[in-house]
């Protein structure tokens, strides 16, 4: 059985559908690290399932708050996905819901 299928993340899901963009982001944002490890290897290749898989952890991490977000974009540049060296995440406020994090001074390298 696999990681993903007994992964804790999923304590409120009846089967791990990777083909679900929520059930994709609760493991990105609770899975395990063997969680993590999996969903790389998923994500790993030229096949279209992959090519697939990476530009939807892209946009999770753009879009969701997940705890991690620079983490799993930095993998899915490791993979072969292209993007800005700081990318805008999704971050948690306080005040209103999910709202972007920025860089303070975009397009510098630092």
């Amino acid at each position: 059985m696999s990681a993903i299928q007994v992964s804790r993340a999923l304590w409120n899901r009846r089967r791990a559908d990777l083909e679900s963009d929520e059930v994709l982001a609760q493991l990105i944002d609770r899975g395990e690290i063997e969680v993590w490890r999996e969903i790389y290897r998923l994500a790993s290749g030229d096949a279209p399932e992959a090519v697939r898989l990476r530009a939807r952890i892209v946009q999770i991490c753009r879009k969701v708050p997940v705890g991690f977000p620079h983490l799993f974009l930095a993998a899915m540049v490791h993979l072969g996905e292209r993007l800005d060296p700081y990318p805008e995440v999704a971050v948690e406020s306080e005040d209103d819901g999910p709202s972007r994090q920025t860089d303070p001074q975009p397009g510098v390298v630092r």
